[in-house]
């Protein structure tokens, strides 16, 4: 069974930045691809962020490019989130989770797997 814990979030002002961490086990994590995902009060959760399995490429929803980078290390099994220039908008649950199927993925269109982590909350103050 998968398990996947979040850490790194925060109370940081806007303009701040924050590194998410995300810890996996019960999955052989260099074969899947990951993502990242956060869910805003009253909303529903939305798409972040992917990277593909090795770390070659990844792909961001459009409100988040150029301000997040994510990254992985396999042999820590754990996938990143670096955010910089945070703006109060990106308050919320950040989750992450491995794609739904090993090997390659359409990152643009990201297949979580399901079996969400407690998340770690992000919020960021005007």
């Amino acid at each position: 069974q998968v398990q996947l814990v979040e850490s790194g979030g925060d109370l940081v002002q806007a303009g701040g930045s924050l590194r998410l961490s995300c810890a996996a086990s019960g999955i052989t994590f260099g074969n899947y691809a990951m993502g990242w995902f956060r869910q805003a009060p009253g909303k529903e959760r939305e798409f972040v962020a992917s990277i593909n399995s090795l770390g070659g490429a990844t792909y961001y929803t459009e409100s988040v490019k150029g301000r997040f980078t994510i990254s992985r290390d396999n042999g820590k099994n754990t996938v990143y989130l670096q955010m910089n220039s945070l703006k109060p908008e990106d308050t919320g649950v950040y989750y992450c989770n491995p794609a739904k199927y090993s090997g390659y993925v359409r990152l643009l269109t990201f297949p979580p797997r399901g079996s969400w982590g407690q998340g770690t909350q992000v919020t960021v103050s005007s």
